[in-house]
């Protein structure tokens, strides 16, 4: 939308509509999206001479009828130039409403009505990209059955789906429009954990301070976003504690780091109050594919290329509930309000370590209460007790 009114009505809801060549240079061409006027822009400046440009305005609109309807606009015959009374009919197609402006233009309002009601910016991007996709894909978004059946023809996952339908459904409350959703069902998939050595691996490959970061994910299991934007203040290196602030509606919480992820973030340099710097995360996600899929062809491991950073937050809930067996303890950590999303990791440790052998454990003997401390510092856990001495093992 331009903030050029319209001379015929006295609208601000006015659109670019492509350029006029002259003799002088390309003029801008504007529509106005609430009785289908078009005209052109002036070479003055409006804040100056704000009476000059309105008599311009004018001028224009009173000249257009008087041209003869063969006449030819911005292009020679043989290039299959534009008819005046063409021009004409689609300006009534414009002002009758559903016109191709007055969708972008519904799009606009709608993610600007998101954004009162209180949805996050990456919520109210996605939602918009989805809106504009349908409208691609051929649906009149002014006509449900429309958006209902070119969802169902797409090849898109059932998930997928519903997101599209939950974006439309968002909308068609918004213009008023009965909506009735189709009837997706969510298809429930266990997330896919890697194995700890990839993950090692992957950290060892990328940059120092992309290797940070995937420390911090691996020993913290937060989200993304959330270790993206830590600060300097929300570290404390004398308790080896985090204080995550949450995304999502997750709960707030305090998590531990271990020494050797304290002497790595001690590395980076303190040039802006976040950890990580102020770049976006998305431009921090591109440089994580990058460096991943570098990883990957260099140590031929096609494994890594399936990491990614909720991959992190997926092992670190599976490890904690393989080492305490308390799905609380695991829902605390992950910041979880409904346990429901936790408990999918019951079903995913059950997977992963029900086959494993004994020959994948390191077994060890504590004969004193020192040598237990030191097993217990280096992720040892204590399975039994023979004749006074504590054995403790550790997955390799």
């Amino acid at each position: 939308m331009s903030s050029v009114t319209c001379p015929s009505c006295g609208s601000e809801r006015t659109w670019r509509d492509g350029t006029r060549r002259t003799r002088n240079g390309d003029v801008q061409r504007y529509i106005c999206r609430k009785c289908g006027h078009r005209f052109s822009e002036t070479r003055w400046n409006s804040s100056d001479q704000p009476e000059l440009v309105q008599r311009v305005h004018r001028e224009v609109l009173f000249s257009v009828p008087s041209l003869p309807f063969s006449r030819q606009i911005c292009a020679s015959e043989p290039k299959g130039a534009k008819n005046l009374a063409e021009v004409e009919s689609r300006i009534e197609q414009h002002a009758a409403g559903a016109t191709l402006p007055d969708v972008k233009g519904k799009i606009v309002e709608h993610s600007f009505w998101l954004l009162k009601q209180g949805y996050k910016p990456a919520t109210i991007k996605m939602r918009t990209r989805q809106l504009k996709r349908l409208k691609e894909r051929g649906a009149n978004l002014f006509d449900p059955e429309s958006v209902k059946e070119t969802i169902a023809k797409q090849s898109w996952s059932v998930n997928g789906k519903i997101c599209y339908v939950t974006a439309y459904a968002t909308f068609a409350l918004w213009m008023d429009i009965p909506f009735e959703p189709p009837r997706y069902k969510k298809v429930e998939k266990l997330p896919w954990v890697p194995t700890e050595s990839d993950i090692d691996q992957l950290i060892a490959a990328c940059s120092e301070k992309m290797a940070i970061y995937l420390q911090l994910l691996k020993e913290t299991g937060t989200r993304p976003g959330e270790a993206f934007y830590l600060t300097w203040a929300d570290i404390d290196t004398v308790r080896k504690i985090v204080r995550v602030t949450p995304e999502k509606n997750s709960k707030p919480r305090i998590l531990g780091i271990s020494t050797k992820l304290i002497a790595m973030l001690n590395n980076l340099p303190k040039v802006s109050d976040r950890v990580f710097g102020d770049s976006l995360l998305r431009t921090h996600t591109s440089c994580f594919n990058k460096q991943r899929r570098r990883a990957a062809e260099k140590l031929k491991n096609p494994r890594l290329k399936r990491i990614s950073f909720y991959s992190l937050r997926h092992f670190k809930a599976t490890i904690e509930y393989h080492r305490t067996k308390d799905i609380f303890h695991v829902m605390r950590v992950l910041g979880h309000k409904d346990i429901k999303n936790t408990l999918i990791y019951i079903d995913v440790e059950h997977e992963i370590f029900q086959n494993v052998d004994e020959d994948q454990f390191i077994t060890k003997v504590a004969h004193t209460p020192k040598e237990a401390c030191k097993l217990r510092e280096v992720g040892f856990k204590k399975f039994d007790e023979f004749n006074g001495v504590h054995l403790y093992c550790k997955r390799k």
